[in-house]
């Protein structure tokens, strides 16, 4: 064993990346794993893989913070920083931060998709149309006039929804 004071470090980091990056494919493949029994589009497949990916690397940082000896004071200082800031800018954009997550709800959890035809009950505007697209912050719809409507996520799952007719595709999904 060589004679240097960080050996336990650099060999804790070493399989700590090397966990990181497994732990990065299993993830990815498992979330492909989904989409393709759930027939979940590839590009709404790769931005919750990114989702993921990112609290994967918070955690691993964490992690290689405690294994360097890093005093937890100073990543509690540096912590608490950093989360007033994104505090402010997520209280101003709250929305933004809900049409997120109600995205990566619609992911894995509705019975809705790209292809279907909606009927958003809204009280006040109620809305009919095919689904073009689900990104991150919306929905897009082409009603039948042919006028394109951007639907936020979070109120498609605040909203009462029926399917009029799903879209049924018999060709394979591949990556």
């Amino acid at each position: 064993m060589p004679d240097n004071k960080f050996y336990i470090e650099i060999v804790a980091t070493l399989i700590t990346l090397i966990l990181f990056v497994l732990v990065r494919i299993v993830v990815a493949k498992i979330v492909r794993r989904f989409a393709m029994v759930s027939e979940r589009i590839e590009h709404r497949t790769n931005l919750v893989i990114k989702y993921i990916n990112i609290l994967v690397n918070i955690v691993t940082a964490i992690v290689l913070f405690a294994i360097w000896g890093i005093r937890t004071t100073q990543i509690i200082v540096f912590a608490s920083s950093v989360s007033a800031i994104i505090g402010v800018a997520i209280f101003a954009q709250w929305s933004i931060l809900s049409n997120i997550t109600a995205g990566i709800i619609l992911f894995f959890n509705f019975p809705f998709k790209i292809g279907d035809i909606i009927l958003i009950h809204d009280k006040d505007f109620p809305v009919e149309g095919e689904i073009i697209d689900i990104t991150a912050f919306h929905a897009l719809l082409k009603t039948k006039s042919g006028e394109h409507i951007t639907y936020p996520n979070n109120l498609l799952i605040q909203k009462g929804i029926t399917i009029v007719k799903q879209y049924s595709d018999d060709r394979e999904f591949t990556d």
